[in-house]
């Protein structure tokens, strides 16, 4: 049986050559097989006619055996023959017939080197594309914190409107002009601080100078004692 794989022609019919032919020759080693088992039975028979008949069932299974021998020897011969003619003549893809895939090649050519140009162009695009769609999982999931922040700014939004409005109830400003208020007030309390703490940093500097005079004229009253 042939070695050749004929990929194309398992393309084109849609099996193999090789497997076609393997069906075939069992086919027909089975049938031989059974023809020479009817050929047994009716020489079975036709010797139970003849009672004195010196031929023995034993003899008629071994002339039979022979015979499937030797017919199988010569099928296998002419059935080489036949897979060549078959494989060659009948399961086989002429150079001028191409697959419909195959066709666009045809319209199409291209060099090994542009195909490989190709082939790597589209490596490229194939790595481009799951860099978008990482990029855009990460902007989904971006987006989707985005709106958790927005729904817990709102929640905040209407507490502070809650609060507004229970300033208003009683007759107090609105709660913007409150914060406004507080704001100021604070600023003014940092301004005063800040002037207090001037007002003392120079209060310690007029101090000291005199704390020194008197220390001077202190030790000077005691050497002239002494």
């Amino acid at each position: 049986m042939s070695v050749d794989p004929m990929m194309y022609e398992a393309q084109f019919f849609g099996f193999t050559p090789q497997t076609c032919i393997l069906r075939i020759y069992l086919a027909c080693q089975d049938y031989l097989c059974e023809v020479m088992l009817v050929v047994e039975k009716v020489m079975m028979k036709k010797l139970e006619s003849f009672p004195n008949c010196d031929i023995s069932p034993f003899q008629i299974r071994e002339s039979t055996e022979k015979c499937l021998l030797f017919l199988k020897e010569r099928f296998n011969v002419l059935f080489c023959k036949m897979e060549q003619m078959l494989l060659k003549l009948v399961l086989s893809v002429p150079q001028n017939v191409l697959l419909p895939k195959d066709k666009v090649h045809e319209q199409y050519p291209c060099t090994k080197e542009e195909f490989e140009f190709l082939q790597k162009e589209t490596e490229q695009l194939q790595q481009r594309c799951k860099a978008e769609a990482y990029a855009r999982e990460a902007l989904l999931a971006e987006l989707e914190e985005q709106k958790q922040v927005q729904a817990e700014l709102e929640k905040i939004l209407q507490w502070f409107d809650g609060l507004d409005n229970v300033f208003r109830e009683h007759g107090n400003s609105s709660l913007k002009e409150s914060f406004a208020f507080m704001v100021q007030n604070a600023r003014k309390l940092q301004d005063v601080k800040n002037e207090i703490e001037l007002k003392s940093k120079k209060l310690k500097l007029d101090k000291a100078p005199s704390c020194d005079i008197r220390l001077r004229s202190r030790m000077e009253k005691h050497v002239t004692k002494k």
